[in-house]
């Protein structure tokens, strides 16, 4: 007997066709938050290319020194809430080298004064001494070691050094690199990051500088990704309130650390960036700690603070031994009747942003060129719209969202391939401003 599955019902033999299909599910769901990225001035790793950290991620081997180390300050306070951090090394340096006076040379495998900080010993194998046991320090502490190597041809380079020469080997208690320095960084440097992390996916973008000049650029890259080509990213940069869009964040004053150090609005930018970009679309920033900090760096009065505020300014606040956020808000106030006040919320902003990404995330993978435009498609995209929707409004991202009155999906006159979709939606935004009047009764 034939048998097998079927398209059309126009099989010749008698049989039994079976089609099995699973029932269709939604394939969209809110999509994670958490990405922050960021360029440094470092003293080791790979130069001109993004080098992804995770949270919790040991950074000794890929940035030369642990998450825990003044040089990693900025690095620690961007993942303190983010999930994600994509690196970029702006400067290439200068590496350190060292040689055994001989036919040896050793060189620092990246640019950087952490080159300066590595030795390596070369000392006689106990049991084959016309052999060598070579190994490779930083700060005294062991990250390679070679045993009985017979000459320079039998070294291998190692995550931190390279070995170049050729002959015998001469015993040594220690060959310091040295002549090691990070380098000098341009503009141009920028450029060609904002080229380079384009192609990447993120949420918010710290530039920890303070340079005018690259706010302004920093401002033009985050609208044209926004406006031009759909890619929702913030910017987060210190006092620029100037920019006047809800795509950039202008930070006005810094923290200090419960160990003493203080930190400039510049430097607090790492962890506005991570903490924005580890913000869930249905949080808010406002009256958040900053993890780790007791107080604020300056302290501004309510009247400075209010005008902070109207400015557009992301503030923090000195409370009981905290550093807080005043108000989750970006630097858009030019309001318009099109474009109101709620533009410059930043959880408004992450609802929207996140709605964006999602929706042209889902409709990539699963609709462009796979579902036919007809009234059963367009159904289909309505239902995963609706579906995609009603998430947000469980969590409370939106709401007032009906599914009967508050989204179409249509096809175009003359546009075979195309259709639209209407839809109204209501952000929702956090209590920040409680108003109570209490009416006192009877004689005292």
């Amino acid at each position: 007997m034939a048998a097998g599955t079927f398209t059309t019902m126009n099989k010749v033999r008698p049989g039994v066709y079976v089609n099995f299909n699973t029932e269709a599910q939604p394939v969209g769901a809110a999509g994670e938050r958490g990405i922050v990225a960021m360029p440094l001035v470092m003293s080791w790793g790979k130069a001109k290319e993004v080098v992804v950290i995770e949270a919790g991620e040991d950074t000794y081997p890929a940035l030369g020194y642990s998450l825990t180390d003044p040089k990693m300050l900025l690095v620690r306070e961007s993942l303190k809430r983010a999930r994600t951090l994509l690196l970029y090394r702006l400067n290439s340096g200068t590496e350190a080298t060292g040689s055994d006076g001989g036919n040896l040379t050793i060189t620092a495998r990246y640019g950087g004064v952490r080159g300066n900080d590595i030795s390596v010993v070369i000392a006689e194998n106990v049991d084959n001494t016309d052999h060598f046991d070579v190994t490779t320090l930083v700060e005294g502490v062991i990250v390679d070691e070679q045993l009985n190597v017979a000459d320079i041809a039998g070294l291998s380079s190692n995550a931190w050094v390279t070995f170049t020469g050729t002959g015998a080997l001469a015993a040594s208690a220690g060959i310091p690199l040295t002549g090691g320095a990070d380098g000098t960084v341009t503009n141009t440097d920028y450029t060609d990051y904002l080229t380079e992390i384009e192609i990447y996916d993120f949420n918010t973008l710290a530039y920890t500088g303070t340079d005018d000049t690259l706010k302004g650029a920093l401002t033009s890259f985050a609208q044209r990704l926004r406006d031009d080509e759909g890619k929702k990213i913030q910017v987060v940069v210190e006092n620029y309130p100037s920019a006047d869009y809800e795509g950039v964040i202008s930070v006005k004053n810094g923290v200090v650390l419960a160990d003493g150090t203080t930190l400039t609005a510049a430097q607090s930018v790492a962890w506005v960036a991570g903490a924005t970009a580890g913000a869930a679309v249905n949080e808010s920033l406002t009256y958040s700690a900053y993890d780790g900090a007791v107080d604020v760096s300056p302290r501004y009065t309510n009247s400075q603070i209010i005008a902070a505020l109207q400015a557009g300014e992301f503030v923090f606040t000195q409370s009981n031994q905290k550093a807080l956020v005043e108000q989750d808000i970006n630097t858009f106030t030019g309001t318009t009747p099109a474009k109101g006040k709620a533009f410059g919320k930043n959880r408004v902003i992450r609802v929207l942003d996140g709605m964006n990404n999602d929706f042209v995330r889902i409709f990539s993978d699963y609709y462009i060129g796979k579902v036919n435009n007809n009234g059963e498609g367009r159904n289909l995209l309505k239902g995963e719209c609706i579906n995609y929707l009603d998430q947000l409004q469980a969590i409370e991202a939106i709401q007032n969202f009906d599914s009967q009155s508050d989204i179409t999906v249509s096809a175009i006159a003359g546009e075979s391939d195309s259709i639209v979709i209407h839809t109204n939606i209501q952000p929702v935004d956090s209590m920040e401003k409680i108003y109570m009047q209490v009416e006192i009764g009877g004689a005292l």
